[in-house]
């Protein structure tokens, strides 16, 4: 998305802001949005390199090595000269605001095939076992004429990258969501370059939503042992000003570790402006093609970034005007709030990757002010 001035960026910093709560759309007295009415800037996102236009938001849950319990990471899709799809940064934010760089990540000593190079996406996890996984959606001049099809890159808990996931099925990761239990993690990456390039801004419906299974441990590296697409068919197509659009925010609901008919994965389905769901995500063997409708039109606007709930509650952020709507598991929109209204029109190109702590609220990415900001009580 199309980022503002650096200087317009730090004027922000330290701003607490109170934004009306928009009413509830339908009542819920389980919905979580509607008493988080206060929003704190945080910290930029920028580090010392100058990255800019921060994507992916993950929170780690275990401390270890650099990485501690609480913490935020944000994955930066632009360089210092605002090209997307160049940036190569990891930052990681305390819930005080303190900035720390993470990792800087070079094309030249990837430590596998990442077709295309860098430039890290939405695509970004933390898994508990101490890995971090971020996707690289490259470009050589920040247009989608140069993009290529990259990969998963995985990081220590150090910020040291150790290896790449890449292949046909990997094909310009733009958001993943993570499942771990008992040694074993799936990814679940959608996947937005399937015929969108060629396609020079025609809408194609190729985008993906693939799992990853892999065995994790803390001591060794981990290791992907197959790769199964469980969604296909989505609508996709290059954008001047998003570089892509396409199947964005993914979240799970997993009921039950050990009953996998209770997983159900939600995927921002952009261009057609709803939010879907493929059932049985965890154990799928085959594609659900792009699921079911689980919630349309409304106060979506363009959804982007997405996130479950510990009680099953869908949140996601709007691409067109800077509102997060929540929906219940059922379908329905039961609350929204404005998290930015700055651009034209307001709010656009604003919002991205955001997580949910239930102790603290919504931490989302400003790509507008390139900003980490906390949604709370």
């Amino acid at each position: 998305m199309r980022v503002s001035t650096v200087a317009a960026r730090l004027a922000l910093l330290t701003v607490s802001a109170a934004f009306p709560a928009v009413p509830a759309l339908a009542a819920d007295e389980l919905a979580v949005l509607p008493p988080l009415r206060n929003i704190l800037t945080l910290t930029s996102t920028v580090p010392a390199n100058g990255d800019q236009n921060p994507y992916g938001v993950a929170q780690v849950q275990r401390s270890t090595g650099n990485l501690v319990a609480g913490n935020i990471l944000i994955s930066n899709f632009n360089n210092s000269a605002n090209l997307q799809g160049t940036g190569s940064t990891i930052v990681e934010v305390a819930p005080d605001g303190t900035l720390s760089l993470f990792a800087t990540i070079s094309a030249a000593t990837l430590p596998g095939a990442c077709p295309g190079g860098v430039g890290l996406t939405t695509a970004l996890v933390v898994l508990r076992s101490g890995w971090v996984i971020v996707g690289s959606l490259p470009t050589s001049d920040g247009t989608a004429a140069t993009a290529q099809a990259g990969c998963l890159i995985v990081l220590d808990s150090m910020g040291n990258a150790v290896e790449t996931f890449s292949g046909p099925l990997i094909n310009g990761p733009w958001d993943m969501t993570a499942f771990e239990a008992y040694g074993d993690a799936k990814l679940f990456v959608t996947n937005v370059l399937n015929g969108t390039v060629a396609a020079n801004g025609s809408v194609v419906n190729g985008g993906t939503v693939t799992r990853l299974n892999l065995k994790v441990s803390d001591y060794a590296m981990p290791k992907l042992e197959s790769v199964t697409v469980i969604g296909s068919g989505f609508a996709e197509r290059t954008d001047p000003v998003a570089l892509v659009i396409g199947p964005t925010g993914v979240g799970l609901r997993a009921d039950c570790a050990i009953d996998p008919d209770g997983s159900r994965l939600y995927v921002a389905d952009t261009l057609n402006n709803r939010v879907i769901a493929i059932d049985n995500a965890l154990e799928r063997t085959s594609s659900a093609g792009t699921g079911h409708t689980v919630s349309a039109g409304g106060s979506l606007n363009g959804p982007l970034g997405l996130t479950v709930t510990p009680g099953g509650e869908i949140l996601t952020v709007n691409g067109g005007d800077g509102f997060i709507t929540e929906i219940t598991p059922e379908g329905r929109q039961v609350a929204k709030a404005l998290l930015d209204s700055s651009g034209s029109p307001p709010g656009s190109g604003a919002l991205f990757g955001l997580v949910f702590d239930p102790r603290h609220g919504v931490y989302y990415v400003d790509d507008n002010t390139n900003t980490l900001n906390l949604l709370h009580h």
